[in-house]
């Protein structure tokens, strides 16, 4: 079935009548003679971009020894010309470095003119003033631990510190905070961050009128739900790259849901993220590791696995270590380390040999490179976790799991071999090329790994959750930052290295880190500050001059307008239609999904060879319970930007496309949520106008405005006169789903309704965060 050409029309209508656009007019501040010019946030990213490719840390791609990503490289004297300098600090016509990027000889000029690379004349200034101003180098800021600074005054509108941080950036942009929003689209707001979940119109009037204790008690209750966990398990899941099959050509089952479950049961029960972090990395090596605990450490092994006949076991077992070292380094420490494993990191002061060091603390667990092909495959490769009925039964150590048989399950995990394995630098990261023997140790740039630690996973967890490391703290916060705002204090969330975006609160980022750790790694407590703030209360109104001045919001004058993820658009139709499956936890389920799409991508080998759609009660459950097969990921998902899971992700893209439009359109979960909210409303006997304000309500999560109303009954009404003219129509539109009709409501009245909540569902409003 197809939205009537009308509904198009009548979705039209209503955004104009619920929307408003800016045209976007970008300006900047010029920094002025009397400003103190920094390293790290004027300077390096310059270097960074045009320098460092050719004379920063990579030292085999180096040229002519010039070296300015350091203080002792470029103030030294030059080989060959030892009376002259690269950077002489307060002497710019006396620095090669600026009398090269100013000189207009292509022979001298840097970067040269082949490069393709040059530098803006603001950039000239900046490298200028900077010399002139003694060029003085900084630690790059992330790798400094935070401290924190002195708070901003308070104000009026001030709620707590994070407020007084983001006003005092306000001001500095000229820029002013906008009004709190209303009581709906705080409530809105707060359930769909909270728990992924559109608010029930119960709750929306107990909260209707709302004070401050009132605002305070939603976040509290909506904190408390498990639906919580769901919720911020899928930014999870993103991190440690889960997924319902092993990629690769065969592709077959494997049986990882136990470790989702678990990471929903760690999240609801608010477990401190320093111990989050501890058991994923290290569970199994805990004094008297519990299966929890040793369950907690398939984070390590989500990973592809291959099935295919003819591989070299240990080129792939490389493979498996090396995507471990990375998403450790990306997911938790928020660097770029594997642009380092074939050669010394072109930006960030991380050499090859600092990748195989790190490398090393993954490289002395028995796992193989190859077990069998997929005539043999088993849903978890070695070594594994078996979860047996006493495990999962009432009081046993993983009663949280939700396994519904008696058959014992298998997970992939972490284990430690006798005897060490040695680690050696890989040449050009090639698995049969070893050179140097290497010891487990970790970017000295970042922190020393102390003599305390041992040099196995444990240490490295100590060593990831020692307060003085200035990376894990911060890299957590932007992360819960982003899934709030849309955006981090640090922008490239899974790069805090040279050529990652600088925060633009680096105070507040540092602030709250500290603070962070200091009450005990609570991230309930961290969220639920962010909730309090009166930044995060403002209304999303886009007033012309606030946007002239800050088109991205990246300073927070307003709330962000955000369309919804994957994962919660499904859930925000199932919720609000009442198709939702509320069950938390337990194996993945396959959706609606169109026909071919795995038997075109298939070996014709194993148990996914053939899509195979589940049934009843289990098509209604969540997004973030969708079956993820590697090599063909669930299209819905993708289409709306999910990551397709086959490796450590921290940022999604929010992309406009019309394949969104067509879903929400034309998709059975949308077509088949409608039809059953429709007919709910007429074996209710509604009356049409209050059924209209009803649905609005569920779907849209507020009051219709008249004129909104009176669109809609208008359009139920030429629905109406044309399914009574049209009665063969009725039940081709109603006969989408597997939820069973009710004969009773198999009406004009319904198929036309059915049309009205698809209108509902399609508006912008609907699928965004206000």
């Amino acid at each position: 079935m197809r939205l009537h050409l009308q509904s198009i029309m009548l979705f039209s209508a209503l955004i104009g009548a619920m929307m408003s656009c800016q045209s976007p007019d970008n300006g900047g501040k010029q920094l002025k003679a009397s400003d103190q010019i920094s390293y790290n946030f004027h300077v390096r990213p310059i270097l960074s971009d045009k320098c460092f490719a050719c004379h920063g840390p990579d030292a085999n791609k180096r040229e002519s020894g010039l070296r300015l990503d350091t203080e002792e490289g470029a103030y030294a004297a030059l080989k060959d010309q030892p009376s002259q300098h690269v950077i002489v600090p307060g002497k710019p016509y006396e620095s090669l470095a600026f009398l090269k990027i100013t000189s207009e000889d292509p022979a001298e000029q840097m970067p040269p003119p082949s490069s393709n690379l040059k530098l803006e004349p603001s950039e000239v200034a900046i490298i200028k003033q900077w010399i002139e101003q003694g060029a003085k180098y900084e630690p790059h800021w992330a790798f400094v631990p935070p401290q924190k600074a002195d708070l901003p005054p308070a104000t009026d509108w001030t709620s707590n510190a994070i407020d007084q941080f983001t006003l005092a950036k306000m001001a500095e942009k000229g820029l002013s905070p906008n009004a709190a929003a209303d009581a709906q689209t705080l409530i809105k707001r707060l359930s769909l961050d909270i728990t992924g979940l559109p608010p029930a119109i119960d709750l929306m009037e107990r909260y209707a009128d709302m004070d401050e204790q009132g605002y305070e008690r939603l976040i509290d209750e909506l904190l408390a739900k498990e639906s919580y966990g769901e919720k911020l398990a899928v930014l999870w899941m993103d991190v440690s790259r889960y997924s319902d099959s092993y990629g690769y050509q065969d592709d077959e089952y494997r049986s990882q849901w136990p470790y989702r479950d678990w990471v929903i049961h760690a999240l609801n029960a608010n477990m401190p993220y320093d111990q989050f972090i501890t058991w994923q990395l290290a569970g199994d090596m805990l004094p008297n590791a519990t299966k929890e605990q040793i369950l907690a450490t398939a984070f390590n092994r989500n990973h592809k696995y291959t099935e295919e006949g003819g591989v070299i076991n240990e080129e792939y077992r490389v493979e498996y270590v090396l995507d471990k070292t990375n998403t450790f380094s990306k997911g938790i420490l928020g660097i770029t380390m594997e642009c380092a494993q074939c050669h010394d990191h072109k930006y960030d002061p991380f050499s090859q040999e600092n990748y195989f060091q790190l490398y090393a603390f993954f490289n002395n667990t028995p796992e193989k490179g190859f077990e069998g092909d997929v005539a043999r495959s088993v849903p978890a490769k070695t070594p594994i976790l078996w979860i047996d009925q006493d495990d999962i039964s009432a009081g046993g150590v993983l009663s949280y799991l939700n396994h519904q048989d008696t058959s014992k399950v298998m997970v992939s995990v972490m284990d430690e071999l006798d005897t060490l394995r040695k680690t050696y630098i890989l040449d050009r990261g090639v698995y049969d090329a070893p050179t140097k023997q290497v010891q487990p140790n970790t970017p000295p740039s970042v922190m020393a790994f102390g003599e305390d630690y041992s040099k196995d996973r444990l240490g490295l967890a100590e060593w990831t959750t020692n307060p003085e490391n200035p990376l894990t703290a911060r890299v957590f916060v932007n992360l819960l930052w982003q899934e709030i705002f849309g955006q981090g204090i640090v922008k490239s969330a899974g790069d805090f290295g040279m050529q990652g975006d600088l925060p633009t609160h680096p105070e507040l980022l540092d602030w709250l880190a500290v603070d962070f750790m200091g009450n005990g790694w609570d991230i309930k407590r961290l969220l639920k500050q962010i909730y309090m703030s009166a930044t995060y209360r403002q209304s999303a109104e886009i007033k012309e001059k606030a946007y002239s001045k800050d088109p991205e919001n990246l300073y927070l004058a307003r709330a962000p307008r955000l369309r919804l993820t994957a994962e919660s658009i499904q859930d925000l139709v199932l919720a609000s239609s009442g198709l939702l499956n509320k069950e938390i936890g337990g194996p993945s389920i396959k959706p609606y999904q169109p026909d071919g799409l795995w038997e075109a991508a298939t070996s014709g080998r194993g148990s996914l060879a053939k899509y195979e759609q589940d049934k009843g009660n289990d098509l209604y459950r969540r997004g973030l319970y969708h079956f993820i097969k590697l090599t063909v990921p669930p299209p819905k998902s993708i289409i709306f930007d999910a990551s397709n899971r086959d490796r450590c992700e921290v940022t999604r893209g929010r992309t406009n496309t019309p394949l969104q439009a067509l879903v929400m359109l034309n998709d059975p979960f949308v077509l088949e949520a409608s039809r059953v909210l429709a007919t709910e409303i007429e074996h209710q006997g509604m009356e049409v106008q209050e059924a209209i304000n009803w649905a609005f309500r569920k779907v849209v999560c507020r009051d219709a405005k008249p004129n909104e109303s009176a669109l809609l009954m208008a359009y139920f009404e030429e629905e109406k006169a044309r399914f009574e003219a049209q009665p063969e129509q009725i039940d081709l539109t109603l006969e989408v789903g597997e939820k069973p009709l009710k004969e009773t409501a198999m009406t004009a009245n319904a198929a036309a309704m059915m049309q009205v909540i698809v209108t509902l569902y399609n508006l912008e409003e609907t699928i965004t965060k206000i």
